[in-house]
């Protein structure tokens, strides 16, 4: 009975320990890329040379340039932007938006994203995962607020004739964008018209074209 009790004792301690293990040990933990370190992260700066601007960005007030082949520019603040953010699991970007602009189909393999409208309006959706595959979709206006599940394919469409400005909150410093088409596509070296044409349902040719665009 007793060894029965020691075994429970240390499996909830070790339960315990896994659980809180991805709590904040220190206050902060400010990303210094230029140290080596092979590590899933970034690794820390000496905290006695921390200082405010290691916590701080400047330019999320400037529109982004939106003559691109989509009509859309993301400006993004991750760790890389804000050293400060290294740890907390946080970051956000400004999505500008030309008339018709899209911000075409992607996912965020790392991050649920939480999208709010500042100006003009935006039809935004996902499409759940196999095998439903479910759009689900809805048209924002200013001061609008939608969530983007993690991992799940999503897009934003300008629908109107004006701009349009969104800001994006990510729960990851480095949230990943893997955008459909460019990774299809775009690969190099090209993933094969064979596979392609059977994911597709289409002709080599029409591979071949597609392919030729990125």
């Amino acid at each position: 009975m007793a060894s029965q009790l020691l075994f429970l004792a240390l499996f909830l301690a070790m339960t315990c320990s896994i659980a809180f293990a991805a709590e904040s040990l220190q206050d902060f933990c400010v990303a210094q890329p230029t140290r080596l370190g092979a590590v899933n992260g970034i690794v820390c700066k000496d905290p006695n040379l921390v200082e405010a601007n290691d916590f701080f960005y400047s330019g999320l007030d400037i529109a982004g340039n939106t003559s691109t082949v989509f009509g859309s520019r993301v400006t993004s603040v991750r760790v890389n932007q804000i050293p400060g953010l290294n740890t907390f699991g946080i970051s956000i970007a400004r999505i500008d938006f030309a008339a018709w602009g899209v911000n075409p189909p992607h996912t965020h393999p790392r991050a649920t994203e939480i999208l709010t409208v500042l100006e003009g309006s935006l039809q935004v959706g996902f499409v759940t995962s196999n095998p439903e595959n479910k759009l689900i979709t809805k048209i924002l206006q200013p001061g609008d607020v939608f969530v983007f599940p993690e991992g799940l394919v999503h897009f934003q469409y300008n629908v109107g004739y004006t701009i349009a400005v969104a800001y994006s909150a990510f729960s990851s410093q480095n949230p990943g964008t893997i955008t459909l088409a460019n990774t299809v596509f775009g690969a190099r070296p090209h993933i094969s018209s064979d596979i392609l044409t059977k994911a597709f349902l289409v002709d080599k040719e029409a591979i071949y074209n597609i392919q030729s665009r990125f």
